[in-house]
């Protein structure tokens, strides 16, 4: 099997849609042989914040000489960058040959898996292949019914946040959803809970106890930044007295740093080797696309992957760190079930003029529905009938009124909008 012929394979799939449980996840592995009880594994949950949080924990322990698989989603650019050895994206014959030999296993089966199924099998296979000292896996959604949740037992359980999102699927409440977060849990196996939910902590905190897990919480008391730590250069803080950096925009990425740092402290104890030397090596050499990136200086251009009311919250904050009193283009599109009317609501004193579209994806809102519902609250918008025209006018826009651009929404116009900016 090909590139191609994989990515044609992964289609047929991804038409049976998304269908949470575990039958089809077990089944799949076990025809392979159950790689995921082979490799160690950091499991990762919550709203918001996993993407970043693995980025910079994978980074800290290759900096501290582990081999380190990572698993994403969703892939920003092309299905290949959701797994990662050491941080490099494997190759597309990486990917043809997972998927060329999980295939018949998955023909075999009478229920046959999902796209992500399939995906997440091809992770814990890859990681066994490539010998991984330890993977850095993320939930696609939820917890207690994604299909990285076959993992018997974790060395570290991570919950980053939790917030609304995803309703439809886990809930309305933050009870409800916290309940789906806690179901990576997993008995006398460490749990790190990184929100501030009283709720969710409720929630998380007794489905710990219920198992004879340890639940640890971000310790604070060796962190300190101030606002000059935020420059369009990244974030710089002190640890323990000592000065660190991290090549990452936004606000929440403070919060994010005292999260991996506890974590460190956690995996210590666990017999991980970790100096300090790699923790802060590991930090500043961490990558991450799609959270709040800077793409382009003059005008300056961001990319941010908000998608929910909390992320859109954090991309609000951030503008006003960085862009003190000046307003910016807004360049945006969402996927039909978010609640994109509070937008407006967050948005609308940050924004100059807003510029929607519709992302290249089945789940996408039109542009003109997104532009009413925005004007309507009192945002200006102006809908553009194909995403290369809105990135045009939106940074041209720009441009000539020296405002930064921030594109917000879906993580699945990264590539698109980084396609046509090349050629602006």
């Amino acid at each position: 099997m090909n590139y191609n012929e994989a990515c044609g394979y992964m289609k047929k799939a991804a038409e049976r849609g998304s269908i949470l449980g575990l039958s089809r996840i077990r089944t799949l592995l076990r025809l392979m042989g159950d790689p995921q009880d082979r490799i160690r594994v950091i499991h990762i949950s919550g709203t918001n914040g996993k993407g970043s949080f693995g980025a910079m924990m994978s980074s800290v322990l290759k900096n501290a000489g582990y081999r380190v698989g990572i698993f994403s989603s969703p892939a920003i650019t092309r299905v290949t960058d959701s797994f990662r050895i050491n941080g490099y994206e494997i190759t597309e014959q990486d990917f043809a040959d997972l998927i060329g030999d999980i295939a018949p296993f998955c023909e075999f089966m009478d229920e046959k898996p999902t796209e992500f199924e399939i995906l997440t099998a091809a992770a814990f296979e890859l990681f066994v292949r490539r010998e991984c000292d330890v993977a850095v896996v993320e939930c696609g959604m939820g917890g207690d019914l994604d299909s990285t949740n076959v993992i018997k037992a974790p060395v570290l359980s991570v919950i980053t946040n939790v917030q609304t999102d995803h309703s439809a699927f886990l809930g309305s409440t933050i009870r409800e959803i916290a309940s789906h977060k806690a179901g990576i849990i997993k008995a006398g196996c460490p749990v790190f809970f990184g929100g501030n939910s009283e709720e969710a902590y409720e929630i998380i905190s007794g489905a710990a106890a219920g198992k004879g897990s340890e639940l640890f919480l971000p310790d604070y008391s060796e962190f300190s930044w101030s606002d000059e730590g935020f420059s369009l250069d990244g974030f710089s803080f002190t640890y323990r007295g000592e000065s660190l950096h991290i090549p990452l925009l936004g606000t929440y990425q403070a919060e994010n740093a005292v999260n991996v740092l506890t974590c460190t402290e956690i995996l210590r104890r666990r017999g991980f080797d970790i100096p300090s030397k790699a923790v802060r090596s590991g930090l500043a050499a961490v990558k991450w696309h799609g959270r709040f990136e800077l793409l382009r200086r003059e005008p300056a251009v961001i990319y941010d992957g908000a998608h929910n009311p909390d992320g859109i919250r954090c991309a609000a904050d951030s503008i006003r760190r960085y862009f003190g009193g000046r307003k910016a283009v807004l360049l945006i599109g969402v996927m039909k079930d978010k609640e994109y009317g509070l937008y407006a609501d967050m948005l609308g004193e940050l924004t100059e003029l807003a510029f929607t579209v519709r992302p290249d994806n089945p789940r996408a809102l039109d542009s003109i529905l997104l532009a009413d519902a925005l004007n309507a609250r009192g945002m200006k918008a102006s809908a553009c009938e194909s995403y290369e025209e809105g990135a045009a006018r939106a940074y041209s826009y720009a441009k000539e009124k020296g405002l930064p651009l921030i594109v917000l929404g879906s993580l699945y116009m990264y590539r698109q909008f980084t396609e046509v900016l090349e050629k602006l």
